[in-house]
């Protein structure tokens, strides 16, 4: 690795972390050609595909995976922290099966099984959108695959 100032490849480690919004380690660095220090990010390379319903593939993107749940959150109690954590999990799930494909349909029914158990309005939010309703009883159907216990946790009535 270069300094990204002078070029040089000498450097010294100064400070690591973890950094689970990359689900990888932060290091401070600092160049010992022209002093000057720099922040890199050392992750596990995820090599996935993710299988689309019109037959595409994309790349499996944690920050996508992320911010789809954090459309489904908005104006509860949950934390970007915790979405950050759950999207971690469910990569380091992908990464320990070493799969090379994914449907989307199978990581959308991941990612709604995490939010289910922790709130019961985003499970519906994300279900709406990942399995695209077209009629008023697929959603009454989802609501009423909610565990009771849930439902009463969220102050919902159906």
């Amino acid at each position: 690795m270069k300094c990204p100032f002078c070029q040089n490849e000498e450097q010294k480690v100064t400070d690591s972390r973890d950094a689970p919004e990359v689900n990888g380690v932060k290091r401070r660095r600092e160049c010992l050609g022209c002093g000057r220090r720099f922040t890199t990010f050392e992750t596990v390379d995820l090599t996935l595909q993710v299988l689309k319903k019109d037959g595409r593939y994309e790349e499996f993107l944690l920050q996508k995976l992320i911010k789809g749940m954090e459309a489904a959150c908005q104006h509860t109690t949950i934390s970007h922290e915790k979405l950050m954590q759950i999207g971690s999990d469910i990569a380091n799930d992908l990464l320990t099966r070493q799969l090379k494909v994914i449907d989307s349909q199978e990581l959308g029914e991941i990612v709604m099984q995490h939010l289910q158990a922790l709130d019961p309005i985003a499970y519906i939010r994300f279900a709406c959108v990942y399995r695209r309703f077209k009629e008023i009883r697929e959603l009454e159907e989802a609501i009423a695959a909610i565990q009771p216990k849930d439902l009463k946790e969220a102050n919902v009535c159906h």
